[in-house]
This record gives structure tokens, C-alpha cells and sequence, in this order.
């Protein structure tokens, strides 16, 4: 069969049986002609003419332009494409079978170092918002919350006389996570100015907009995005580096991993150990740069 044929045979089946969206059809059909258009110019146009080794020589080709996870799709769509050949009785073996897919790298995450954290925190406190951004801030790197934990807190979740803070997180987990000074100080201070923020209607929600109404995400990430250009930071920090931040600073100076697991909420401690390769990568880079005989040109 030709290969183009195939193609379309194998579109409308994934479109018809299997149910697929528009977007991922459209997905499917220009790896496929990718892949179509490499085997053309090595004079293949049947699907049984196509072999292992061709397969891998149009991955290799695309390792010069594309990213590991770019190829790592082309390689599902070719390895769906030919076990549908193979279940169809188009071809007599599965050429795609033991064609390993590329290994992912982990993206480590990115963090703030303690410096940047202090010149993020210093806002100086004049209005009540102030003091609300003050006590948000604080208390996302006093405990490494995710941005959708600092926004759902009530006041009744803030336990100030035992320094500890009531959080549910991912799949209705409920953790505590302790409270430091700092958090504990600017919460104070916020919570005796936060009456101001609220309009005719109660709301228990902790941090409040302009509306006198809980804080959103989006609300939450103006606040940060105001701070970092204000204070000449990357602007593309996230809330989320703040906690990634929070587990790197805690691990550097000697945290337990279990126990920056249970603060952070995370099921899996596999999940917190991306921090070890983090602090690993610090190492080797202080390592490299402060040792006066880590490069042989230097001694």
C-alpha cells in the first residue's frame, strides 16, 4: 500500500473509532507527512518497504532542529501509525516495535536566589494593599504553597497562637505547614488592616482584591508582575518559583526531604527529589567556580 494512502486510512481511523480531536488529527497528519515526505527522499513510497532502520535514521535527522519531546511525539504517532498497519494485516511486521524513544530531560525548576527573595519582600508599607501584598508574599515563601493554596485560604485556616497553617491541597489533602516569624509578623499586621478592604458583603476568603472579594490567580499574578518590574527583577518569575525557591533554600541549608515533601503536599517523593538536582547543580557550579584547582589552566 502506498504510504500516503495509509496515512489517510490511518486519519480516519483515529478520527472515526478512536475519537480523536481536530487538533490532534491535524497533529498526527503533519508528523505523518514529515515522516512521509523523509522516506520519499530515500525512494520509499510502500509501507512495507519501510524498515527499522529507516525510522531511526528520520529521528536522527530531526535531532538537528527539534526538541526532545518534539521527536519523542513523532515517534508515538509513527509507532500508532505502523501498529495500525500491523492490526490491519497491511503489512506482516511491526517495523517500529523496538525503535527506543528518546529519553526526556527533566527541566530543572527555576529559583530565586535569597538575595533576589529579600529585594522581592522588601515593599515598603503604606496603603492596605501594601500590607496584603507583604503578607502574601511572605507567607508563598515562608511555606511553599501553590498560588491556587495562598488564594483559597480563609482566616479561619491561619492558626497564629500555634504558628501553623491549615492548607488543602491536590485531591482534597488537607496538610498543616508551620508558620515562621516573618509570615506570622506581616500576617498580623495585615489582618489589622484588612477590615479596610472589605465592602458591604462579608467574605472569609484571606487575601482580598479591590472588590473587597478573594484574591484570583490572575489577581495574584499582576501583584507579582507590578513587584518584579518594579524591583528590576527576571519578570518571568512565577508564583510557582517562589515555592520552588522556598524547597531549594530549605534543602541547601540542611531541610530533610520528607519533611519539605510534607510541606509541600507532594504524594510522591519523587516528585521533591528534582530539588536534590538542583542543589547538586549549585554544588558543582560553586565547585567550578570558587576551587582554585577545579580547571588545570588556574594552577
Amino acid at each position: 500500500m502506498k504510504i500516503d494512502i495509509a496515512i489517510d486510512d490511518f486519519i480516519n481511523y483515529c478520527l472515526f473509532e478512536k475519537g480523536l480531536s481536530d487538533k490532534t488529527k491535524e497533529s498526527y497528519y503533519n508528523d505523518l507527512s514529515v515522516y512521509a515526505s523523509f522516506l520519499k527522499t530515500k525512494a520509499i513510497t510502500s509501507v512495507e518497504d519501510i524498515s527499522t532502520d529507516d525510522i531511526k535514521e528520520f529521528l536522527k535527522s530531526r535531532y538537528e532542529n527539534d526538541k526532545t519531546t518534539t521527536i519523542a511525539h513523532n515517534l508515538t504517532v509513527i509507532k500508532n501509525f505502523h501498529a495500525y498497519l500491523l492490526r490491519q494485516n497491511i503489512v506482516k511486521n511491526d517495523v517500529s516495535l523496538f525503535v527506543e524513544r528518546p529519553k526526556l530531560r527533566k527541566s530543572l525548576p527555576k529559583t530565586l536566589s535569597i538575595a533576589d527573595v529579600d529585594l522581592l519582600l522588601d515593599i515598603e508599607l503604606k496603603t492596605v494593599f501594601d500590607y496584603r501584598n507583604k503578607a502574601m508574599l511572605e507567607l508563598m515563601y515562608g511555606t511553599g504553597l501553590r498560588v491556587s493554596e495562598i488564594i483559597n485560604l480563609t482566616i479561619d485556616d491561619i492558626d497564629i497562637t500555634n504558628c501553623i497553617i491549615r492548607i488543602m491541597g491536590k485531591g482534597s489533602k488537607e496538610r498543616e505547614v508551620p508558620l515562621g516569624e516573618y509570615a506570622i509578623y506581616y500576617l498580623k499586621l495585615y489582618l489589622s488592616r484588612r477590615g479596610e478592604m472589605l465592602k458591604k458583603k462579608p467574605c472569609y476568603k484571606l487575601f482580598l482584591n479591590n472588590h473587597g472579594l478573594g484574591m484570583t490567580r490572575q489577581g495574584f499574578f499582576k501583584v507579582l508582575k507590578q513587584l518584579l518590574q518594579e524591583k528590576g527583577l527576571n519578570p518571568d518569575v512565577s508564583p510557582h518559583t517562589l515555592r520552588h525557591s522556598f524547597a531549594t533554600h530549605l534543602l541547601n541549608k540542611g531541610a530533610d526531604l520528607r519533611s519539605i515533601q510534607e510541606m509541600l503536599g507532594h504524594s510522591d517523593i519523587a516528585t521533591t527529589k528534582i530539588y536534590t538536582h538542583v542543589s547538586n547543580e549549585k554544588v558543582f557550579d560553586d565547585y567550578n567556580k570558587y576551587h582554585p584547582r577545579s580547571h588545570k589552566g588556574d594552577a
